[in-house]
């Protein structure tokens, strides 16, 4: 079966799409990819050895603009293009976003089966748009259905994880080695592992390094994860002498590492984030970004916490006084952190990318 994956723009996209083209892969079918040469997919798709197909795509903008006179414009000449890269194949599937459109169109004046995968507990625009002609959409979260129109058909698979970072429950020990190694930690000493994203989240950044102002604890080590832009402020304004150790990274790529040695997350609240601090069964604490769409953010930390797998500060109650505090309930003790693991690990879906797979190529064979 030939499977075509529309979808990018940023990595809560583009990665839960390598995951999943793996899995079809291994099945013994063919994928290929159609994306934006711009976005994430730019790189990533290549580097994990699929074809990417670039098309034209922008997103739609809700303020009057020549960006928003251009995109659909921009849209119409895409789903032409993506007419023959559709009719070639059995099955596509459309992972979200504004990259997505021009496949998705092409793929209903078409009549090719359609699956749409929606990563966030609150559906974004274009998965909304498309789910009651698709022949099932896929949800990560089931808060999702509420959202959706009623008629449309959704099946539960959850978030698709990197191989990677589903190896970390099950070899943590040897991977928690190597974090040391590759990040100059210290074994025995609690560890947070703090991050907003792969561009990184100024706010969250300089709320912690408040933080260490108020932290006073000589057992605690942090990786901070500030973004590649804000790596010298951020390091810049870490306080001198104070008893907590930090090792600053503006990206790191084998997230792997972070997560086998973390005792606890702080991060943002994107997709991705909350599919892999689950599969790796990691307490958390979570500050959503307050401008998502949506707030999906919000609705995804609370979905976890719901499940008694994090805690959940928004962005306009974070502060220096408030994190340390936070940390400190969170370190405090150790029944409610290793529980809140195990929730963690509970609720996620590591076999996510198998589900979604099974469900494409149902919907391929005409299931």
């Amino acid at each position: 079966m030939k499977v075509l994956l529309a979808g990018g723009g940023t990595a809560g996209h583009v990665f839960p799409a390598i995951a999943l083209a793996r899995e079809v892969v291994s099945m013994g079918h063919d994928v290929r990819f159609v994306g934006t040469s711009g976005g994430q997919e730019g790189r990533r798709v290549a580097e994990a050895g699929f074809e990417l197909v670039t098309v034209e795509a922008r997103p739609f903008e809700r303020r009057v603009s020549l960006r928003a006179v251009m995109a659909p414009i921009a849209a119409v000449r895409s789903v032409k293009a993506c007419r023959p890269l559709v009719e070639a194949v059995d099955v596509v599937v459309g992972m979200g976003g504004y990259v997505s459109v021009p496949v998705v169109l092409a793929a209903l004046r078409s009549r090719r089966p359609l699956v749409l995968h929606e990563q966030n507990a609150v559906p974004g625009l274009a998965n909304r748009a498309f789910a009651r002609p698709a022949r099932t959409v896929a949800l990560a979260f089931a808060e999702a259905r509420r959202v959706l129109p009623r008629r449309a058909r959704t099946v539960l698979t959850g978030n698709p994880v990197r191989a990677e970072i589903l190896a970390v429950a099950a070899d943590r020990e040897r991977l928690a080695k190597d974090a040391r190694v590759e990040l100059e930690l210290e074994e025995g000493k609690r560890t947070i592992v703090v991050f907003g994203g792969s561009q990184g989240a100024l706010h969250l950044n300089r709320a912690f390094a408040d933080a260490l102002q108020v932290l006073d604890r000589s057992d605690l080590q942090v990786v901070l994860m500030t973004g590649p832009a804000h790596v010298e402020a951020i390091r810049a304004s870490l306080p001198v002498g104070g008893t907590v150790t930090v090792r600053v990274q503006g990206f790191l790529e084998r997230m792997e590492l972070a997560y086998a040695v973390a005792d606890a997350v702080v991060a943002r609240a994107g997709a991705t984030t909350i599919a892999e601090i689950g599969v790796s069964g990691l307490p958390s604490l979570l500050v959503p970004y307050p401008y998502a769409t949506g707030r999906h953010q919000e609705a995804n930390a609370r979905a976890l916490q719901r499940a008694g797998a994090a805690t959940m500060l928004l962005d306009d109650e974070l502060d220096g006084r408030v994190l340390a505090d936070r940390i400190e309930w969170l370190l405090s003790d150790d029944r409610r952190l290793r529980s809140m693991g195990e929730r963690a690990r509970a609720w996620s879906r590591p076999d996510a990318a198998n589900a979604l797979a099974r469900t494409v190529l149902a919907a391929g064979d005409g299931g």
